[in-house]
């Protein structure tokens, strides 16, 4: 686990004591007790398959794995190093300015499609901008063409 990311495997004391010597060499002592740490974890079947990190007695590096039944398992946490995980700060984001230029005060419209894209779709016809009180631009009051 130099890279920080794993798991820390906890088991019950029956566990521990059912499993005896076999288990001791994998065995970590800490303030929470005694634990196997891993750097994956498999917890989807009878059995809870851990996969290691160890070294032979040459001191190559190897991945061993480890299977416990699942009963024995006390809890399982997760320790992870990841940076961008979590709640922190936020950056503030700048206001749009409105269309109209002053804030608070933009103005809501509909746009219908000019002669050329609606001519292009069998249509006729001029583009009307509508404001929200239904009022067109060129001063026809709710009128479409």
């Amino acid at each position: 686990m130099n890279d920080k990311n794993g798991y820390a495997v906890f088991f019950f004391p029956q566990a521990l004591e059912a499993l005896g010597d076999a288990i001791k060499p994998y065995l970590q002592e800490g303030k929470a007790g005694a634990h196997v740490v891993c750097r994956e974890i498999d917890t989807g079947g009878a059995l809870v398959e851990m996969t290691l990190d160890g070294r032979t007695t040459k001191g190559e590096a190897i991945s061993l794995e480890l299977m416990v039944p699942t009963n024995m398992v006390r809890m399982v946490v997760s320790a992870r190093s990841d940076e961008a995980f979590g709640f922190g700060p936020r950056i503030a984001v700048e206001t749009v300015q409105s269309l109209a230029g002053e804030p608070g005060n933009g103005a809501q419209v509909e746009v219908e499609p000019s002669g050329d894209a609606s001519s292009a779709a069998g249509g006729e016809g001029e583009g009307v901008v509508e404001g929200e009180a239904g009022e067109a631009a060129d001063g026809s009051a709710g009128q479409k063409p």
